[in-house]
């Protein structure tokens, strides 16, 4: 397990140096995904399909990031093959999407938007009271898409386009969420990615499905986050919680400035805390968590390496970063962080 914190942008530093390895050409500065303090941003080669000189030099030049593997996305429309041009803030056209449901008899619908692709896949994971449609998710889709390789995100119960009422939903009901979607809607060995309390179920899901999660990426886990929170409120405030069956937990991601949830919501809450002992999870383990985070503590990050019995587990702590981990350089270090782990498992293949 290694913690590190990603040097400089290559603006910063006086200019991106390509640095060959392994037959691709990365640049140093950007931040790098696991397994090191530098990122990378992959370029095109001249041996990759013919890409132009001018749109190799634009890449070369940090204006049209691109992230290329092989010679089968070579013919790919430039728009999909920069899937990070819309974190930093340049044109992109975006990829037609289309919300399915996953109908359950015995539980509400589950919206979700699906892209087919090869395996591994990667399933997104939102936070608390998010949804599937945020930065990360579609940086996400818009790299597997360049990939081709499958891709999914969904709304838990009770939020976004998913039915059922928020004020009802459990971390249970979520967990099982979770798990329709990994065995209804995916086949093949997934790499799941999850923010906030997405991170905590993730960890849920790579407990109760071993054989099909094949690796975690975690973007500020916030596992057990809610159940320490309430147990570090004054004893006079627990209990007024209880009798009034109502706890504002604060957030500056509404208006409202708290998101309410049950007395009896964090009661069930304590029974899926996973900190308390070792974690019997043996996948690969990315850890991404921004130093500034007003929400989450980075260090519940470090608390979950050093649980998960995976001995493949790496911590990123980005010095500046803050809750939602959406700066372009947050976005990038998390694109390049699930493109390694792809890479990785196909080693292991």
């Amino acid at each position: 397990m290694r913690a590190a914190i990603p040097r400089p942008t290559a603006g910063a530093r006086g200019g991106a140096t390509p640095a060959r390895r392994g037959g691709r050409e990365r640049v140093r500065g950007a931040p790098r995904a696991a397994g090191g303090a530098c990122a990378v941003e992959r370029l095109p080669t001249a041996s990759r399909g013919g890409a132009s000189a001018a749109a190799m030099a634009a890449a070369a030049a940090g204006s049209l990031p691109r992230l290329v593997r092989g010679s089968a996305r070579a013919s790919a429309p430039a728009a999909r093959l920069s899937p990070l041009r819309a974190a930093l803030g340049l044109p992109v056209c975006r990829l037609k999407s289309s919300v399915s449901f996953l109908t359950r008899p015995d539980r509400p619908n589950l919206a979700y938007h699906k892209l087919k692709g090869r395996n591994p896949g990667i399933i997104f994971l939102p936070g608390l009271n998010s949804n599937m449609n945020g930065q990360k998710a579609a940086a996400l889709e818009e790299f597997c898409n360049s990939l081709g390789h499958a891709f999914v995100r969904f709304d838990y119960t009770g939020c976004g386009s998913s039915d059922g009422k928020f004020e009802e939903c459990t971390i249970g009901k979520w967990r099982k969420d979770v798990l329709s979607i990994l065995d209804e809607l995916t086949d093949g060995p997934q790499i799941l990615v999850g923010s906030s309390l997405g991170g905590w179920l993730m960890l849920h899901a790579a407990i109760a499905r071993p054989d099909k999660v094949a690796a975690l990426v975690g973007v500020a886990v916030a596992a057990d986050h809610l159940v320490t929170t309430f147990r570090k409120l004054p004893i006079e405030a627990q209990k007024e919680i209880e009798d009034k069956g109502e706890w504002k937990y604060p957030t500056k991601h509404n208006e409202e400035g708290y998101y309410s949830l049950t007395y009896s919501f964090v009661r069930e809450a304590e029974n899926h805390c996973v900190l308390n002992s070792p974690i019997p999870v043996t996948c690969p383990v990315r850890l991404i968590h921004g130093m500034r985070d007003g929400d989450v503590p980075w260090q519940i990050s470090m608390q979950v390496a050093d649980r998960v019995l995976s001995k493949d587990v790496d911590v990123i702590l980005r010095k500046t970063g803050q809750h939602r981990m959406s700066d372009k350089e947050d976005t990038k270090l998390l694109v390049n962080t699930v493109d390694d782990l792809i890479d990785k498992l196909a080693t292991l293949a």
